[in-house]
C-alpha cells in the first residue's frame, strides 16, 4: 500500500509540474508563431514595395534608354547574368552534328564573314566605335564561354532587345551548326584553316 501511495504521489507531482509549465509553453509557441508571421508579412511588404517602386521608376521614364549612353555597371551585370542564365536553361545541350574538320571550319569561317561586322574579324582590330548597346561580343579577341549547342541556339533564335537577330528565320540548322563549330574554336583554329581564311575577301 505504501508503494502504491508513493507511486500515486509521484504521478500527481509530475502532472502538477506539467500543468504549471503549460502556460509558459503555450506562450513560447505563440511568440514563435507571431515572429514567423511578422517575418512573412515584412518580406511580402518589402517585395511589394520594390515591385511598386520599380514600376513607378519605369512608368515615369526615369530608365535610361539612349543607345549612345553607356549602361551602368549594375545594369550590365544584371542583364549579362539574365541572358546567360536564360540561354543555359533554354538551349538543349546537344552534340554538334557537324564534325570540326578543317573543311567544315573553313566553311564556318566563310559564313562568319557575315557576322564579322558586329563580332569582329580575326587578326584585325576594330577601328570604329561599336554602335550597338549592349556591344556585340568580339569573338576573335575574347572567344566565348557558350557551348556549341548554346552558340547554335543564340544564332538561331537571337537575343531580344539586342542587335542579335534570329538567323534561323533565313538560315538552316546545318549552316548554323557549322558556324557554331567555327565560333567555338575561333581563338584556336588549325594553321591550315587560318591560312585558307586569309584568302577569303573581307566580308566573306
Amino acid at each position: 500500500m505504501e508503494v502504491l501511495a508513493i507511486q500515486q504521489e509521484t504521478w500527481a507531482s509530475k502532472h502538477r509540474i506539467g500543468a504549471a509549465r503549460l502556460p509558459g509553453l503555450i506562450a513560447a509557441k505563440s511568440a514563435k508563431e507571431g515572429a514567423m508571421k511578422n517575418f512573412v508579412l515584412g518580406s511580402f511588404v518589402t517585395l511589394a514595395a520594390l515591385a511598386v517602386g520599380g514600376f513607378i521608376y519605369l512608368r515615369l521614364g526615369l530608365a535610361e534608354v539612349r543607345g549612345d549612353m553607356p549602361p551602368s555597371g549594375l545594369e550590365s551585370k544584371l542583364m549579362r547574368m539574365a541572358v546567360h542564365a536564360s540561354v543555359r536553361r533554354q538551349a538543349p545541350e546537344l552534340p554538334n552534328p557537324i564534325p570540326p574538320t578543317e573543311e567544315n571550319l573553313i566553311s564556318g569561317g566563310k559564313m562568319y564573314g557575315e557576322c564579322s561586322g558586329c563580332h569582329g574579324t580575326p587578326g584585325k582590330a576594330r577601328e570604329d566605335a561599336d554602335p550597338l548597346n549592349p556591344a556585340a561580343p568580339q569573338f576573335p579577341s575574347i572567344g566565348t564561354e557558350y557551348s556549341e549547342a548554346q552558340i547554335f541556339w543564340v544564332a538561331k533564335h537571337g537575343i531580344r532587345r539586342t542587335g542579335m537577330f534570329a538567323n534561323g528565320v533565313w538560315d538552316d540548322d546545318q549552316k548554323l551548326w557549322t558556324l557554331a563549330a567555327y565560333i567555338k574554336r575561333i581563338k584556336n583554329l588549325p594553321p591550315r584553316v587560318v591560312e585558307e581564311l586569309k584568302k577569303v575577301p573581307s566580308g566573306g
